[in-house]
């Protein structure tokens, strides 16, 4: 008996489902022929022709696999296969896969495109997309990679689509003068592969991305004692990229989800205390371009809504809090978050107005033991921006100069950035630290963001999540444009660089964007502030944090 799908309704998912080809190892490079799949198997060498609504796999090069093997790129323009292996592009017929060399890089060739006569090569180590002519097989130009990392290709008429592995973004480019329109994050790390689906009957275009990488999972050894140990395998599937550019906004967001998340606190003093009339903030998630509240509803307790600072607020109030007294409360949202990246660029921030009077005294001083007057911090607030004048520069400078300097490391508390530039290992909160004082030593206004991130895994719904850590990154106001994301330290992926630009004025969906330039959590009795000297909240309670995936949101 065949539980599958009925064909007509498996059909309908076409260009919404993730396809999960049998036995492949590594999918790299991908492109259709009409509704089929052909994508390439690396490490094994298996061309597969791939039903993306059924994911029947089929091996159609049976005796060529050797070939085949380490190929990176392939493209397809009518009857002919176009890859890269090694430093090198080839060519071949479709009925009869004999690969015919066409042309040699100096360096490793990564993917390669094909519109007509233009043949369109990447090469990380040259950091170019070079074209080259079909006939001539000689080079007639080439093109600024966007990324760092690896890039795979598919273009159409107008259009260079363009994957990277270590930015998980995908660039759209005009193919005639290489200048990014736009560009998205994909939901899934290390994009391998990227091919364009048009849709005839609803004369629309389906982006679908190749992933590859590998997981850890619990393997039951019977040999070993204990039988449980901690392994790797592959992991490599097929996903369509939903996308939607705003160009009034000069952002645009891509793959969303319907996501459940919980915060609760569990008072459960390490000491005893009394608290009178005790207020017990905590901030809600917010509305943003790329995220949407679409419930709040307590835990536990009921609370008061309030607003600060623009921020919306849970106020739980105690008349007493005894010794012995135990209380669990918090909230529960229902959140659509997707992945946002914005395209403003040098040029365009060149004349606009200063900030608003008023962020002065709330974003340029130092409201957060910031040690903005200490020697060593102004030195790297100068050393950072050297003689650049301009506002997306210097916080681009800044950024790097910060990875430069600092390593990444857990701690238990945030030291002052002056200490943790002196040590040059720092958390995500204090790299935040870092990167809020030298950008307002250089005039450019910032603010915490954050507090939690998704278990980025979208493939298990309905599986409740908790993640690992909280995590905290930032916003930078740009006059004009409003307030643009950057991450503390995620981007910070090798020693000396070049850093991806992924989350430089950019956010995955997996990012929950709570309290904006506010603190997340505080606590008040008989109208006074406590700080964490007179009791720490986590002296004082256990906090509580899931995450539960319910679906994929639609496209917009």
């Amino acid at each position: 008996m065949s539980f599958a799908l009925p064909r007509f309704l498996a059909s309908q998912m076409f260009g919404q489902k993730t396809i999960r080809p049998l036995s492949a190892a590594a999918i790299c490079g991908i492109a259709f022929i009409k509704d089929t799949l052909i994508a390439i198997d690396t490490p094994r060498g298996h061309l597969l022709q791939i039903d993306p609504v059924s994911d029947n796999t089929k091996i159609i090069n049976p005796h060529q696999t050797r070939e085949f093997m380490d190929i990176t790129g392939l493209s397809i323009w009518q009857d002919t296969l176009w890859v890269t292996r090694g430093n090198s592009v080839y060519l071949c017929n479709l009925n009869s896969l004999g690969l015919e060399h066409f042309v040699t890089l100096p360096y490793e060739a990564d993917g390669v495109a094909v519109w007509e006569s233009a043949i369109y090569v990447t090469c990380q180590r040259l950091g170019k997309i070079l074209v080259f002519e079909k006939d001539t097989r000689r080079e007639i130009t080439s093109f600024n990679a966007p990324g760092v990392g690896i890039e795979n290709l598919a273009v159409d008429e107008e259009t260079l689509w363009v994957c990277d592995n270590l930015e998980q973004t995908v660039y759209v480019i005009d193919r005639g003068t290489g200048e990014i329109i736009f560009s998205v994050l994909t939901p899934f790390e290390s994009p391998t592969g990227i091919a364009i689906h048009q849709d005839g009957e609803q004369e629309q275009k389906n982006i679908y991305i190749a992933y590859a990488s590998d997981e850890t999972y619990i393997r039951d050894n019977p040999n070993a004692d204990p039988s449980y140990e901690v392994a790797r395998r592959d992991r490599t599937f097929i996903h369509p990229l939903h996308y939607h550019y705003d160009p009034e906004k000069r952002c645009a967001l891509s793959n969303g989800y319907l996501i459940e998340m919980s915060y609760a606190e569990e008072i459960s003093p390490l000491d005893e205390v009394y608290l009178q009339d005790l207020e017990w903030r905590i901030a809600l998630p917010s509305n943003t371009d790329r995220q949407k509240v679409r419930s709040v509803e307590p835990i536990g307790l009921p609370f008061t809504e309030e607003l600060i600072d623009g921020q919306s607020v849970a106020v739980f109030k105690f008349e007493t809090l005894t010794p012995g007294e135990r209380h669990l409360f918090g909230w529960k949202a229902l959140l659509e978050v997707r992945g946002v990246k914005y395209r403003i660029t040098p040029p365009d921030v060149e004349n606009i107005p200063n900030p608003p009077a008023e962020f002065h005294e709330r974003y340029l001083v130092d409201d957060d033991e910031l040690a903005m007057d200490t020697a060593i911090v102004r030195h790297a607030a100068n050393e950072a921006v050297g003689r650049e004048t301009n506002l997306l520069r210097k916080m681009y400078s800044i950024r790097n100069y910060v990875y430069d300097e600092l390593s990444y490391g857990i701690k238990p508390y945030i030291d002052t950035p002056d200490v943790v530039l002196e040590r040059g290992v720092g958390s995500c909160g204090e790299y935040v630290g870092v990167l809020l004082a030298l950008c307002r030593l250089n005039g450019i206004p910032c603010r915490t963001v954050g507090r939690y991130k998704c278990p980025p895994h979208p493939d298990q719904k309905g599986v409740p999540l908790q993640p690992d850590y909280n995590h905290v990154w930032l916003e930078f106001y740009v006059p004009g444009y409003g307030w643009l994301p950057m991450e503390s330290n995620t981007d910070d992926t090798d020693s000396r660089g070049p850093y991806p630009t992924r989350f430089f004025m950019g956010l995955c969906w997996y990012h929950i964007e709570i309290g904006k330039g506010i603190t997340f959590e505080t606590l008040t009795s008989n109208g006074k502030r406590l700080t964490k000297e007179d009791v720490a909240i986590g002296d004082l309670a256990i906090n509580h944090i899931r995450f539960t995936i319910l679906e994929e949101l639609p496209p917009l």
